[in-house]
């Protein structure tokens, strides 16, 4: 009865073993993306915003990050950051999603990367997407109701529609 109960104890304790030595593994291997939190990300608009953060966008898996009014999907492949000061007037693309304004950023620098602004909304909320890993458009209609709620000072023009 002893080495019975002995071997149970011991079977009990490798499963325990194993099954801790797993979770440790997956939550290490598991990345944490940091980066620079945007000058105002503790605007409580941002924080009101950030807890709105979906756990899935553009059909990719949100991960961790320790970075302030920030969002990281799909292993950086999307990168939102509230928190910008909203973009002075500009020449740069504009369009409308759901309400929202977003201005394109143009810079060969980002290798890939398109990077959007939101236009008319103090903070700002900016957006960098890998375009090869995730549906631009699908991600500004997964953000745009989310930030639809910080107060619009101003809006995209047309050039057709200045003097």
């Amino acid at each position: 009865m002893l080495r019975r109960t002995r071997i149970a104890l011991l079977a009990t304790g490798a499963v325990s073993l194993v099954t801790a030595a797993t979770v440790t593994v997956r939550v290490l291997g598991e990345p944490t993306y940091s980066f620079a939190a945007a000058p105002s990300a503790g605007d409580p608009a941002c924080a009101r915003v950030s807890a709105q953060y979906p756990d899935r966008l553009a059909g990719l898996d949100r991960a961790d990050t320790d970075t302030k009014g920030a969002a990281v999907w799909g292993d950086g492949a999307i990168v939102v950051r509230c928190g910008f000061p909203s973009p002075r007037p500009t020449e740069d693309p504009c369009t409308q999603v759901d309400g929202v304004d977003w201005v394109w950023r143009a810079d060969e620098r980002r290798e890939g990367r398109q990077l959007l602004i939101t236009y008319g909304r103090e903070p700002a909320v900016e957006v960098q997407v890998a375009a090869d890993r995730a549906a631009t458009d699908a991600v500004l209609v997964g953000l745009s109701g989310i930030v639809k709620p910080i107060e619009q000072s101003g809006e995209c023009l047309s050039l057709a529609d200045t003097p």
